[in-house]
């Protein structure tokens, strides 16, 4: 269910994006932009479970939608957009949330090939 719920934010956050009008290459640009948190994880699981989890939070993105929305900024909604597309793509393909104890284990169940050992 979890899964479905991240492919209906990822289509609707590209059928606003649409009809925003906004760039499509800044969109391509921009879309990877919060996997740069892995970054964190060259400081240990937990830095990195805190770093991954800020950037794929809704909390985000609904943050800048609503002050795109309210402040009447295009580019700043535009940026929500492109953010809660890549969380619900993530969260359509089965990466969720990531516990501190390590990378494979997220809120959505663990990712990553079985270990048959």
């Amino acid at each position: 269910m979890l899964r479905l719920e991240g492919l209906a934010v990822l289509a609707a956050a590209l059928a606003a994006y649409q009809y925003l009008g906004a760039s499509w290459g800044a969109f391509a640009m921009l879309f990877l932009l919060p996997d740069l948190s892995f970054l964190g994880y060259l400081a240990g699981a937990r830095v990195g479970a805190i770093a991954y989890n800020a950037a794929h939070s809704y909390v985000g993105p609904v943050a800048l939608l609503a002050l795109g929305l309210v402040g009447e900024m295009p580019a700043v909604l535009a940026l929500g957009l492109v953010w809660a597309a890549h969380i619900g793509l993530d969260r359509a393909l089965g990466y969720g949330l990531k516990y501190g104890s390590e990378f494979g284990a997220t809120h959505l169940g663990r990712i990553g090939r079985a270990d048959p050992w």
